[in-house]
């Protein structure tokens, strides 16, 4: 499996553990770039704090593949008890980026052997877990610095075979955005409650009445997730609080259906609230803001070649829809041609579990599928 260097297993096995959260990933971004460096690659470091660029030209071609890993780990605490397991009490690798770096590094070995035209970026990316590291490497000049005609990135998905490709054109991972809402009320002794203004019960009647926004405003064919996630209001059973806070999720694919529902959410908070002598206060906070990630067409159509290349079948490589999670990658889609896919890990635990491992298996799967990729577009003539 090794073409140089460690075993992409134990590799592996050691990224996951020692993890480090975002922008920490000190550690993991000087491995990467020892790695990338061995398999005779130009190194850049530095990239938004811990992110590492590798390069490597082959031909006369001057067309330019770039490829994105992430890098960081969770705080979350790793109840897997496996002989690797991470060694930092409350942090752990939960999504597998410990395996997206490997295979990124097992593609890199592989290039450094075989032909392709032109010249690919391997993108290692720091903080993918709510910091928007990927926003942070456009915004300090990735793509000024390493142009790209095309850039590509994946995620294991848990429950799919191993090895398995997912995609699609077009929207392919959901915007994000979080609002915090306070429901104002006047407090009072549950004993009388007609000398109060109750807004638990406004509360209630808010979280009830938010699912009609997509039931009720939405085209069926559009997707669209509200999730009320927390609800705090009160300390006692016999008394009625003078507020109650909510924290709510909105997952939306298009700009329309994301401003359609922003609207639609506020409007039933206000309303819910004042039509029970309540008052809501809300604040879009700054937990989201991730933008909805689409697929370049094209590319996407030569993900699916590649996969059907392979021997997969076209009725499980197509998606019926789009991932109805969000993925800092979308800050690249925004201004490069790009495409994002999914990777099939097997019958693993769900992503940020405490249980979950990645599948040593994608360690071979993996980089041979980039390799192909690679191959596709960057043909040799």
């Amino acid at each position: 499996m090794a073409a140089g260097g460690i075993d992409l297993v134990a590799l592996r096995h050691d990224l996951h553990r020692h993890p480090e959260l975002q922008f920490e990933e000190t550690r993991t971004s000087g491995i990467v770039a020892r790695e990338l460096a061995a398999a005779g690659f130009q190194v850049a470091t530095g990239i938004a704090r811990t992110g590492v660029v590798g390069t490597l030209s082959k031909g006369q071609g001057r067309r330019v593949m770039g490829v994105r890993a992430d890098m960081d780990a969770l705080p979350i605490h790793e109840t897997t008890n496996l002989a690797y397991a991470s060694a930092t009490p409350g942090k752990m690798h939960a999504c597998g980026h410990d395996g997206h770096t490997t295979m990124l590094i097992g593609l890199a070995r592989r290039l450094a052997t075989m032909d392709f035209d032109g010249t690919v970026h391997l993108i290692f990316q720091p903080a993918e877990e709510g910091e928007g590291g990927a926003r942070h490497m456009v915004e300090e000049g990735l793509f000024r610095r390493f142009p790209c005609d095309g850039v590509f990135a994946l995620h294991n998905l848990p429950g799919v075979a191993p090895g398995q490709v997912m995609v699609r054109g077009g929207p392919i991972t959901a915007a994000v955005d979080v609002l915090n809402v306070t429901i104002h009320g006047v407090a009072g002794h549950g004993a009388i409650p007609h000398r109060a203004v109750d807004p638990v019960v406004a509360a209630a009647a808010a979280v009830m009445a938010l699912q009609t926004a997509v039931s009720r405003n939405l085209d069926p064919l559009d997707p669209a997730v509200v999730t009320v996630g927390a609800i705090h209001g009160g300390v006692m059973a016999t008394a009625i609080p003078d507020q109650v806070a909510l924290k709510i999720g909105l997952r939306t694919v298009t700009p329309e259906v994301r401003a359609l529902m922003k609207g639609r959410i506020a409007a039933i908070l206000l309303g819910q609230a004042e039509s029970l002598g309540c008052r809501a206060e809300i604040d879009w906070g700054e937990g989201g803001d991730y933008p909805p990630g689409f697929n370049d067409p094209a590319l996407a159509a030569l993900v699916r070649e590649a996969a059907l290349e392979l021997g997969q079948e076209a009725g499980a490589v197509d998606m019926r829809g789009p991932f109805m999670f969000s993925e800092d990658f979308a800050f690249m889609q925004q201004v490069v041609p790009a495409c994002y896919f999914g990777l099939g890990n097997g019958d693993s635990r769900a992503l940020h579990d405490p249980g979950y491992d990645f599948n040593d298996r994608l360690l071979e799967l993996g980089p041979a599928f980039w390799a192909r990729l690679v191959q596709k577009f960057l043909p040799v003539k």
